[in-house]
């Protein structure tokens, strides 16, 4: 269960659309209530940390939403702590629902399904009524067995999500599997890039100019 990668993966502070993916405030018997009983701030079902100059998404409350799925606005949410998706009508989820959730400690699901990741990718995972707790998300890198995930030479390991992982390039390599060594020659990818699309450009200009000609 992993996923391979070499680029970090964006951190996003967003969260506004998934915020309003279910009308009404946090509810009061959301495990999301629980944890931001004094958060700095609300929108709709989510909870943030807000600075002067960052925001963080820190509690995101989507049960009893209807939820057949795991809506595309959860992509949103990735610097949650805490995350509740139970009395949803949920299908199983992949195990790369939640990739890019490494903040992620604190996840409520209807009973009928498994902890992202499996019962491993979590120190502790228990039940209550109708619902599965996961709780406290494991470091994929640092474990062994099941979990542990082999990068290539010139590669460190780095948490992706629940059961997940990522190999990222150390300096000053780059490339595929890390094999080039040395920056990135930004300046020269960037002319030839800029050389190849301005003679596409001239070309079809040209071709066009010839066909109006004969027209």
């Amino acid at each position: 269960m992993g996923v391979f990668v070499l680029l970090l993966l964006p951190w996003a502070a967003g969260g506004a659309g998934v915020c309003g993916r279910c009308p009404g405030p946090v509810r009061n018997d959301s495990l999301v209530a629980q944890f931001c009983a004094f958060p700095s701030g609300t929108e709709g079902r989510c909870c943030w940390e807000r600075g002067a100059h960052a925001e963080r998404l820190l509690g995101l409350d989507l049960s009893n939403c209807s939820l057949k799925s795991l809506p595309l606005e959860l992509a949103e949410a990735t610097t949650a702590i805490v995350l509740d998706l139970t009395e949803n009508p949920l299908t199983p989820l992949t195990s790369s629902s939640f990739l890019g959730f490494t903040c992620l400690q604190h996840l409520a699901v209807p009973l009928a399904l498994e902890c992202p990741g499996g019962n491993g990718a979590w120190e502790q995972v228990t039940t209550r009524n109708s619902s599965r707790l996961c709780q406290r998300q494991r470091n994929p890198c640092n474990s062994s067995g099941e979990l542990a995930w082999p990068c290539p030479e010139n590669a460190a390991c780095a948490p992706a999500g629940p059961g997940l992982a990522q190999c990222l390039c150390e300096s000053p390599f780059h490339g595929y599997k890390c094999l080039r060594e040395g920056t990135f020659p930004v300046l020269l990818f960037c002319g030839i890039l800029g050389a190849v699309t301005l003679s596409l450009s001239l070309l079809l200009w040209g071709t066009q100019r010839r066909k109006a000609k004969t027209l």
